[in-house]
């Protein structure tokens, strides 16, 4: 007991500086995690004004507190004099293992959050991305389902998403449909084209505010090919696709103007042979 109480009399103003770096240490985690707190809730609720997706939401606000957390830690810990250089190092080392483990799952996560945060298409829109055409069904943190026009269900990892060229066709209320006619050299080119344009000036998809273009676009091979270019709004080009070319294809048939397609000729010539 004696060595002791000598020890304690020797080291009292150590043990003294130790205990206030102990209560200041505390100090620091209970202030360091109230802040961390706030500052996770400010970002979630920034997060949520935008309309963010919850689990993104609740993910992000979860690694920021944990990381704000862990600097908290380290720094409670270097305050009582220990040496937190190896300790840094070894997180570290830790971190770019596991992320270098999860490489494929991170991309896919950050892909997610930039289509969310970005939001080049939402659900319910018609998209063509990384050789799929389909309606977004869902947006997922990993990745995106799709709904294709024969009803099958293509789950897209959001990497691929985010790398390839993403066509939106409903982003916009109105679009122009393009159709390419092809009819024969011996065609009246007038009448074709007044043709053209009473069909499709008649046609009640057709938008009658903006200007149709109907004219000859090309001298191909074997025909004359005629470009129509309607607008008609988003939701009507296929019907209008469907529909106009079906007319079109009606009324030049009942004109009498030819739509020409490939032939093959074939020609036999039989040789004759003397016999002496």
């Amino acid at each position: 007991m004696d060595i002791i109480q000598n020890w304690l009399v020797d080291n009292q103003q150590m043990l003294i500086d130790f205990t206030i770096k102990l209560l200041v240490a505390i100090a620091i985690i209970f202030i360091g995690k109230f802040v961390a707190n706030l500052v996770r809730e400010g970002i979630v609720k920034v997060m949520r004004l935008r309309g963010m997706d919850e689990a993104i939401i609740s993910f992000l606000g979860s690694l920021i507190y944990g990381m704000l957390f862990l600097v908290v830690i380290i720094t409670a810990i270097s305050h009582l004099g220990f040496n937190t250089t190896s300790l840094v190092a070894i997180v570290g080392a830790a971190g770019l293992a596991i992320g270098l483990a999860l490489q494929g799952s991170l991309s896919n996560f950050a892909s997610g959050v930039l289509l969310i945060i970005l939001k080049p298409f939402k659900s319910g829109d018609f998209i063509d991305v990384a050789g799929v055409s389909g309606i977004v069904e869902e947006i997922h943190v990993f990745s995106t389902k799709l709904r294709t026009g024969d009803n099958k269900a293509v789950i897209i990892p959001n990497g691929k998403i985010t790398s390839s060229t993403i066509t939106n066709f409903s982003t916009k209320p109105e679009r122009r449909l393009d159709l390419v006619i092809g009819v024969s050299y011996e065609a009246d080119l007038a009448v074709t084209k007044a043709l053209l344009t009473k069909l499709t000036n008649e046609h009640e998809l057709v938008m009658k505010e903006k200007e149709v273009v109907i004219g000859v676009q090309e001298l191909a091979e074997s025909s004359v090919n005629f470009v129509v270019r309607p607008w008609v709004k988003s939701g009507d080009y296929w019907p209008l696709h469907r529909d106009l070319l079906e007319k079109i294809k009606v009324a030049l048939d009942n004109a009498g103007i030819e739509i020409p397609y490939p032939q093959l000729s074939l020609h036999v010539r039989k040789e004759e042979t003397n016999e002496s």
